[in-house]
């Protein structure tokens, strides 16, 4: 094995994938569930975990990503493998910060996002809405803080309700919101899905008009 602790991880996913009975009847759609479990424990170890835990965490979703790959590997039409993940991830860093490689100058959070996000527009030009890109399997919180990122890009609002003063202020309003449509016997995840539904209807009639 090599004496590069990554590429001696790739080797050993490699390993397992053509040892491993279980592991060679995976595919890509199979190994989904994983994803996702990995991924909130990652954030479970991040949010209220030990260093240890931490370290450990991200190297179980490390080998969601070494395996994602070596499956990748073996497709028959379009096969890529974790060397062309790394490079293809490596290019477009490299697009994304000319402030570090290419002389461009931001003295300010503020002017490196505009900077990153000419480059990903420039990436993207394919593109027709603002909403292409952006998963509807994403948590539904999570979607409506992207949805109304790319609606204000439009610009479409959303009017605030409250005004929390904290970010613990903030959660419990939530908590508060669900609380009520519980005491009413209605859906809270469907309520807001139902609504993201509507505002990405006003974000593209918006592009339209």
């Amino acid at each position: 094995m090599s004496g590069d602790p990554l590429r001696t991880a790739a080797d050993t996913m490699h390993d397992v994938r053509e040892r491993c009975v279980w592991t060679q009847q995976i595919d890509h759609r199979a190994l989904v569930p994983y994803l996702v479990e990995e991924s909130a424990e990652l954030i479970d170890a991040v949010e209220e975990g030990t260093r240890a835990e931490l370290r450990e965490e991200l190297g179980d979703l490390l080998w969601q990503v070494l395996f994602h790959a070596e499956i990748a590997s073996r497709d028959p039409d379009d096969p890529f493998d974790i060397d062309d993940v790394a490079r293809g991830l490596t290019e477009k860093m490299v697009r994304r910060h000319p402030h570090v490689f290419a002389g461009e100058v931001a003295e300010t959070p503020e002017q490196v996002l505009v900077l990153w996000n000419a480059a990903k527009a420039a990436e993207k030009h394919e593109r027709t809405s603002v909403l292409d890109g952006v998963s509807q399997r994403m948590p539904s919180l999570a979607l409506a803080q992207k949805l109304l990122g790319r609606a204000s890009q439009v610009g479409v609002e959303a009017e605030p309700v409250e005004q929390p003063r904290t970010e613990a202020e903030l959660g419990d309003a939530l908590l508060g919101l669900v609380a009520t449509a519980r005491r009413n016997g209605w859906d809270a995840e469907r309520a807001l899905r139902e609504r993201l539904r509507e505002l990405q209807e006003q974000i593209r009639d918006a592009e339209r008009a």
